[in-house]
């Protein structure tokens, strides 16, 4: 018996929804609601089932987008995507690992949602342009001019570092060695000057920055600074996370947060720590990212 497409590319589908929300639950909820659809489909007239759902699951996660859009206005804090164990090998296929990570993911969320649905079907999928069209109930001659102004808008807020991946271990194995031996000038020699720390607790944890914190000192004396203060067993643990190599964070042997990061010239300039209970469901089982 032949698998059911929708089986077949639920990887792939995943990944779309993903991408194209920054939330796992909610990516969930996308394929859900795009199975019902699909189960009633007359599959003798679909020529081909990747190609048909795909545009049903960005069709969902457009709606999805725009519902979640109104829940960000009460968001307390800031607004970090969902964190995914991935296995190392994600990282091997490179614009993958890109398209996913943390990094990415954020400054997606910049994007309005039909710019945000044609770049992701475009640059990572590499969906054809009448396909998109077909997705996002647009022309192709418009899907073209979405596509290269959400380019130029990502590229503007992105742009794109080349980081060899065992430097990325090594940056991060120190940033672990620092925290767990409490070393603030280890801490601080592995953090670039202008380093940026952005927090998201959700309005759920105690002592998480509810906005962005910046420079190498600062950042470095609140970390450790908080970690002294709760009382508890602190360790960071070495894993991967949207196809980087992050941290695992763990109060008296108990997940806490992950923790990640963008890495230039051997140093962290940019810090992601995602604490929300709501959004560490994922970090337990490697999720299965493909495109």
């Amino acid at each position: 018996m032949t698998a059911d497409p929708f089986v077949t590319h639920r990887g792939l589908l995943f990944t779309v929804a993903y991408e194209m929300l920054g939330s796992a639950a909610d990516a969930e909820d996308v394929l859900q609601e795009s199975w019902l659809r699909w189960s009633q489909v007359d599959r003798s007239e679909v020529l081909d089932a990747r190609a048909y759902l795909v545009r049903i699951v960005t069709r969902q996660a457009l709606n999805q987008l725009r519902t979640m859009s109104r829940r960000r206005e009460t968001y307390v804090g800031e607004w970090l995507p969902e964190p995914l164990l991935t296995s190392p090998d994600v990282a091997d296929d490179v614009e993958l690992a890109e398209s996913v990570s943390i990094a990415m993911l954020t400054v997606l969320e910049t994007l309005g949602p039909t710019e945000r649905a044609v770049f992701v079907l475009r640059e990572v999928f590499d969906v054809p342009y009448d396909e998109i069209a077909a997705a996002v109930d647009k022309s192709p001659a418009a899907v073209r001019q979405i596509a290269h102004r959400a380019k130029e808008h990502v590229a503007a807020r992105r742009p794109r570092v080349a980081v060899d991946r065992t430097e990325q271990e090594a940056v991060v194995a120190r940033f672990i060695a620092a925290v767990n031996s409490g070393d603030l000038q280890g801490l601080m020699d592995v953090l670039a000057p202008d380093v940026v720390s952005v927090a998201d607790g959700g309005g759920f944890v105690k002592g998480a920055a509810r906005r962005p914190i910046y420079g190498a000192d600062k950042i470095a004396r609140y970390l450790l600074g908080g970690l002294a203060k709760l009382g508890l067993p602190f360790e960071a643990r070495p894993t991967w996370v949207n196809g980087h190599p992050a941290i695992r964070g763990e109060v008296d042997g108990e997940l806490a947060g992950a923790i990640c990061f963008e890495v230039e010239g051997g140093r962290i300039t940019r810090i992601f720590s995602i604490a929300n209970p709501n959004k560490l469901g994922r970090l337990d089982e490697a999720a299965q990212l493909v495109r």
